[in-house]
């Protein structure tokens, strides 16, 4: 027989069947079991966790992995649970790893074989996902997949005695992730990542990143110049004094070989697969970048500066701008590195040309010109040999050339004294001068600054700039003819003109004193002036309006 609680249930139970009798059944079923499997069903991220867990507790669990692999690889669809996996799983190969589960040996029992055989092989399709996700467009999923393989290839190391690189293969972890890095142009920010966490800090990331550069370029067919760029703009990340470092043990690897404690075995890497960039078939713009690049990034790797000299010569016969880049690259060597080049002054004199003073590079050419020049030990004749030649051609050069030029000169007769006698020689016979003239002993055309007899010459151009029409031109041209009471001038304040800025200067004077204008308005500008006493406009005079 019924208690009275059981019947207290059972007609509470029918009174809220009986409430909801205007719905259908079926719906308040399905609603209820909906709502029941919804409180007690963990959500995506809850069951991956317990998943990790479940695998970490027991060997027969391990089958489990591949629940893991499946959410891992909806990385396209859902972000979030793909990134959650990915980083479960991550923890859970590494565990497997460190307790020696995935490592083999001829003492195990063949299912013990089989088993460490799954698990490599799971990692392996594990890390196939990641570097998908590594191509991915999102940047925050990229970012996690290049910590998470960074972190899977230190457990092999560390454990499985799988080394970052092979010299001459390709096929390892560490190989397909640099070249997945390195395969697309739009991954700029990934690379500037895995350049600063890992390639910058640690030695062994950048000898085996070397590795990897090198053989990747020897793969790549000599036309394929995407590649190339990307090598380049990834070397270029790399600090420029990391090339100077005096000791290499900063690792990211319990285990090394004993080469890369070796200095010289780092830079012969780096030379290597610099060579391997500078030999190839560039264009213009990537020429123009290596040599940007070359006092700083390339340079400071090389143990032998000879072979660099091929490079240089070539970009310098390239001319224009790369001409002027080039030298200074030869001028660094030979300053630095005592690399003998005898023909370089020549050469930096082939560079003054007409075209230079109206070059947009103009500004970067007299920074190193003046660079160049600024030794007091070169010989006189060589020093008149540029004062002259950029003398003479400001007479045609534009005002915002001539007021760089001036300043140039007066700098450099003040560190070489003995050229001044150009400014103030006073040629012989002097009324037959005035009468006759004379010619200049100035060979323009002489290509070799120490045959130009400039020395015999003088400054008359700097005269003549004196009478320039422009005032600033003119003014600033006087200081050649006074007393070189100034120590210098600073090249910056001169190199940056132009007519517009020139202009602008001009315009933008207080005028203290207005100038007297006398004018006088017409009466008549189509017809005869009424005053016989003045004349007719030279409209009149041309056409009759009447």
């Amino acid at each position: 027989m019924p208690t009275a609680t059981e019947t207290i249930v059972k007609s509470a139970k029918r009174k809220r069947h009986d409430t909801d009798s205007n719905l259908p059944v079926g719906h308040k079923t399905k609603a209820r079991k909906t709502e029941k499997d919804v409180s007690q069903r963990p959500n995506v991220e809850e069951e991956i966790l317990l998943l990790e867990g479940e695998i970490t507790q027991s060997r027969k669990n391990y089958n489990k992995i591949t629940i893991l692999q499946d959410y891992c690889k909806k990385y396209q669809t859902r972000s979030k649970t793909s990134i959650t996996a990915a980083i479960a799983l991550c923890r859970v190969f590494c565990r497997l790893m460190a307790l020696g589960s995935m490592s083999q040996s001829r003492e195990m029992a063949d299912n013990e074989k089989i088993i460490a055989q799954w698990l490599r092989a799971q990692c392996g399709s594990y890390t196939d996902t990641l570097l998908g996700i590594l191509h991915g467009a999102d940047p925050g999923m990229q970012s996690t997949a290049l910590t998470l393989l960074m972190r899977v290839q230190k457990e092999r190391s560390d454990n499985l005695n799988e080394l970052f690189h092979d010299h001459g293969q390709n096929e390892g972890l560490f190989s397909r992730i640099i070249a997945s890095v390195t395969s697309l142009n739009s991954m700029e920010l990934i690379r500037e990542e895995f350049v600063e966490k890992y390639v910058q800090p640690y030695d062994d990331v950048r000898y085996y990143t070397l590795a990897c550069l090198n053989n990747l370029l020897k793969e790549e067919k000599e036309d394929a110049l995407d590649r190339l760029d990307v090598v380049v703009s990834l070397l270029a990340l790399l600090e420029s004094d990391t090339a100077e470092k005096q000791s290499m043990d900063n690792f990211y690897q319990k285990k090394v070989n004993a080469k890369l404690h070796n200095v010289n075995a780092h830079k012969k890497l780096a030379q290597e697969l610099w060579m391997n960039v500078l030999s190839r078939t560039l264009s213009r713009s990537q020429r123009k970048t290596l040599l940007n690049m070359m006092t700083t990034h390339v340079v400071p790797w090389f143990t032998r500066m000879e072979l660099l000299m091929d490079f240089l010569t070539d970009s310098f016969n390239a001319g224009g701008s790369l001409s002027l880049a080039a030298l200074s690259g030869l001028f660094h060597l030979m300053q630095a590195k005592n690399l003998d080049y005898p023909q370089f002054y020549t050469k930096l004199y082939s560079l003054l040309t007409s075209e230079i003073l109206h070059s947009k590079h103009r500004s970067r050419f007299f920074r190193l010109l003046d660079t160049f020049l600024s030794s007091t030990h070169l010989p006189a004749a060589l020093v008149a040999s540029f004062i002259k030649r950029l003398a003479r051609l400001a007479l045609g050069a534009p005002p915002s050339g001539i007021v760089v030029v001036i300043p140039w000169i007066y700098n450099l007769l003040r560190n070489h004294p003995s050229c001044t006698f150009m400014v103030h020689r006073r040629p012989e016979y002097s009324d037959f001068i005035e009468g006759e003239g004379m010619d200049d002993p100035f060979d323009m055309a002489e290509t070799d600054p120490m045959e130009t007899r400039a020395f015999d010459s003088s400054l008359w151009e700097i005269h003549t700039l004196q009478s320039h029409y422009h005032p600033n031109v003119a003014t600033i041209a006087k200081i050649i003819s006074e007393q070189f009471t100034k120590q210098a001038y600073n090249l910056e304040d001169f190199l940056d003109h132009s007519y517009s800025s020139m202009l602008s200067a001009e315009l933008s004077k207080e005028i203290k004193k207005p100038p007297v204008v006398e004018y006088e308005i017409p009466k008549k500008i189509f017809f005869s002036n009424p005053d016989p006493a003045k004349d007719d406009s030279l409209l009149v005079r041309l056409w009759d309006f009447s």
